[in-house]
């Protein structure tokens, strides 16, 4: 609960949550510049709910990462008791799912009710909540009594004010901490007015903290105008979206920066904390504004790299000090490194059938496997998650037992990742392909007979039909003109992680 948190939303400045923008380099960036709060951008909940919690120890960050590898939201221990994490969501199961997920690394729970985006509001989210006042409340009452950390949410505006003011009220009774409030309508655009007295009114009628948002356009360019929208609004507290966007610098009382100055601390930490180059790319362009056209502007638009970024920057010897100091810390060790933990042994792979041949699958190798070792056939214990329908299965060998840490969008999918897993454990070819056809032919039949072979039994060529050319010759396989090794079982590492690593340069 918000009582219990120490985190106070009364008198604050926070940047608004910004699709593309409210990334962790801009979040600290508005940190350093003296915002109170910073929002992350929205995230979806059904994208939210099958990432998994990694510790990057190399960038020293917390990433929540998706099954296809991309990483939903990174955040580090700066911004950790600063830091609102905001989601779209229109179920409270699935979001008290995400809000436990991520719990510990935020310092509060926001769910967006204002975003009148299609890509919000098709799903039920955003602005689309605005209309169902009952899930409105079902959603906040399964957050704030399920988790620690304080809960908010973001709305906008009813067309009437008696309507406006009846909903903040449904609000305040679920317990959540503050509300925040977009002054416009979910049919209006940052062109139309900002209806500073349904904040006023709305703020009145609650006893919990009201955050204004809106105003960047008309009212709020530079820190000096914060008071006096909030002064206008009779809000606890402000919210800034495009002019933190334009220039993060609006939230410093000495005043605003040159942009230029600016773009480059934002570009140190893009780099500091490898963020995409492509986002770090369109915030740069938000705030170059009318000189996206310039020389400089131009060379941002071509870039398709940090590295690119940096030099039109002229910090390419900060780029190279930065990656010299990442590399360093960077460990000799397999990205897959299998894991041992309450008896079951884990790593981190999915299971992609078009790498494997048709002839041969893992399962089947690790069955043929378990026949020649006059093992017991290998168990398959598989579990569903019914939020994303995804699987996870254990499969147990030899009385030992192995896992993929992830989810499978099929019974059979996650079998085999589980069967990978223990393959490679245990150092045996698993069957998956090279690069080349017969490269691939060679691979499997290679595999297959190392698994059939007696144990004593001495290489042998497979039996081949009349007019067919052995896929395996000798210790190597032609192809046109290269010879390419025949790929032998290497055995897997041992099941520890690396100690600690020492912290990144105190002046980062």
């Amino acid at each position: 609960m918000a009582a219990g948190s120490g985190l106070c939303f009364s008198n604050i400045t926070a940047l608004a949550p910004m699709v593309r923008v409210g990334t962790l380099p801009m979040r600290l960036l508005a940190l350093d510049y003296g915002a109170d709060l910073v929002y992350c951008e929205e995230l979806i909940d059904i994208k939210m709910v099958q990432c998994q919690r990694i510790v990057n120890e190399e960038l020293d960050t917390v990433d929540f990462v998706a099954p296809d590898e991309r990483v939903m939201f990174r955040t580090c221990e700066r911004e950790r008791d600063r830091v609102v994490f905001q989601m779209g969501t229109a179920d409270p199961e699935r979001a008290l799912a995400v809000a436990r997920l991520v719990e510990k690394d935020v310092a509060a729970i926001d769910v967006n009710m204002g975003c009148p985006k299609e890509y919000s509001t098709k799903g039920g989210m955003g602005a689309a909540l605005l209309s169902d006042p009952d899930k409105i409340e079902a959603i906040l009452r399964k957050l704030v009594q399920g988790l620690s950390k304080p809960v908010t949410c973001k709305i906008r505006i009813l067309p009437s004010m008696e309507d406006t003011v009846s909903l903040v009220r449904r609000v305040e009774k679920t317990g959540v901490a503050a509300i925040a409030i977009h002054g416009r309508t979910k049919e209006e655009r940052p062109r139309d007015p900002l209806h500073c007295d349904f904040i006023q009114a709305a703020a009145r009628a609650v006893n919990i903290p009201v955050i204004a948002n809106g105003g960047s356009l008309d009212l709020v360019k530079s820190f000096s105008d914060v008071e006096v929208f909030r002064g206008s609004t009779g809000a606890s507290g402000v919210m800034l979206a495009r002019a933190a966007m334009w220039n993060p610098s609006v939230f410093r009382p000495q005043g605003l920066l040159p942009v230029q100055k600016v773009m480059e601390d934002y570009l140190k930490y893009a780099v500091r904390y490898d963020n995409h180059a492509f986002n770090t790319k369109y915030c740069l362009c938000q705030m170059l504004r009318d000189k996206v056209e310039s020389g400089m502007g131009k060379q941002v638009k071509t870039a398709q790299t940090l590295a690119e970024l940096c030099a039109a920057y002229g910090m390419q010897p900060y780029y190279e000090e930065v990656q010299e100091l990442l590399r360093s810390r960077r460990q000799p060790r397999p990205p897959d490194m299998p894991l041992t933990e309450g008896g079951v042994t884990t790593m981190a792979l999915h299971f992609h059938r078009r790498e494997y041949p048709s002839e041969m699958s893992p399962k089947m190798f690790l069955l043929e496997w378990s026949r020649k070792e006059k093992l017991e056939q290998p168990h398959y214990h598989t579990v569903d998650r019914p939020q994303d329908r995804l699987f996870q299965s254990t499969v147990t060998v030899d009385n030992k037992q192995y896992r993929s840490t992830l989810w499978e969008k099929s019974k059979k999918g996650a079998e085999q990742a589980a069967a990978v897993v223990c393959l490679r454990v245990l150092g045996l070819p698993d069957g998956r392909l090279g690069g080349r056809r017969r490269r691939r032919r060679v691979w499997w039949a290679r595999g297959r007979e190392l698994l059939l072979l007696p144990c004593s039994a001495a290489p042998r060529q497979p039996h081949r039909r009349r007019g067919r050319r052995s896929p395996i010759r000798s210790s190597t396989c032609r192809t046109g003109r290269q010879k390419l090794p025949i790929p032998t079982a290497t055995p897997t590492p041992s099941n520890t992680r690396p100690d600690g690593l020492d912290s990144l340069r105190s002046s980062w």
